[in-house]
């Protein structure tokens, strides 16, 4: 990747996780942990890889993606309205009464969704659906799927797995946000996934494992899993829960957390002065 489109990229995931953040803070509660880990994937896809256009948000012959974690869907929206496909304005009426963005994604009432998600574990199942009716219809066009690492603690994830293998599906693309925490507590305590890439390889799938807040890095495993001609891919990112949220970053609390607009403004001034923040355990 030239540098001119990297420093593009980065700007843009830092537009997109500022928005994301305003969007959540406006209704002021919201899964603000798991949107901001996928922001730097979302906005690597929309803005180099996937083929989508606004103008024509349901051709058949497009690029789709699964957001299997539903629950990040305001990221999603984020980077569907930067791109067009409904007013900004439609940001602040998340989750609110009549609103066309519910809190967890819904291709029924929001231009731009491919999926409706929300119940983990059965995105994997869709994705795999989608990807063989693309075989099926001749579409040359890939799926990508990005599930929650607490949601591959689901046994219909593995089936999913196993599915895919077995069908070779090459056109499906996986990533798993490995944030390494889910709702309860930490990934380690309440169901431990590593060796997670080991995992993938054994149910036949090509595995990477990267920063899932490097976009040079990531960049490269996509073109790499774009190659792919028998198997699909799983890309596994080692994401921070919450990243570039001073009220959230690396907090288990940050699933889904009350925090006032005032934080959230707060938060976006600080991204914008570029002060980042490292919480660890």
């Amino acid at each position: 990747m030239e540098t001119k489109e990297l420093n593009f990229l980065e700007n843009k995931a830092d537009e997109i996780r500022r928005k994301t953040i305003d969007t959540i803070g406006y209704l002021g509660v919201g899964h603000i942990g798991g949107a901001l880990s996928v922001v730097d994937v979302l906005t690597l896809l929309y803005y180099r890889h996937m083929d989508v256009s606004p103008h024509d948000p349901k051709k058949k012959n497009r690029d789709k993606l699964v957001l299997s974690k539903g629950h990040a869907g305001p990221t999603l929206y984020s980077i569907l309205a930067d791109k067009g496909f409904f007013p900004e304005e439609w940001l602040h009426t998340l989750n609110k009464c009549g609103t066309n963005l519910p809190s967890h994604c819904d291709m029924n009432r929001t231009p731009g969704i491919d999926m409706t998600t929300g119940s983990l574990g059965q995105g994997i199942s869709a994705a795999v659906g989608l990807a063989l009716a693309n075989r099926l219809d001749g579409i040359d066009k890939k799926v990508y799927l990005i599930i929650g690492d607490g949601e591959s603690q689901e046994g219909q994830v593995w089936e999913g797995a196993m599915s895919a293998a077995q069908f070779g599906l090459n056109n499906l693309i996986a990533f798993t946000d490995f944030n390494k925490m889910q709702i309860d507590g930490y990934i380690c305590d309440i169901m431990n996934l590593e060796d997670l890439g080991a995992k993938w390889e054994s149910f036949g799938w090509a595995v990477q494992r990267v920063d899932g807040h490097d976009l040079q890095m990531m960049d490269k495993a996509i073109a790499e899993a774009q190659k792919e001609q028998s198997r699909p891919s799983m890309i596994i990112l080692d994401t921070v829960k919450g990243k570039g949220a001073f009220f959230a970053e690396g907090k288990l609390e940050s699933h889904n957390m009350n925090f006032t607009y005032e934080m959230a403004r707060e938060a976006c001034e600080r991204l914008n002065n570029n002060i980042t923040f490292k919480t660890n355990r």
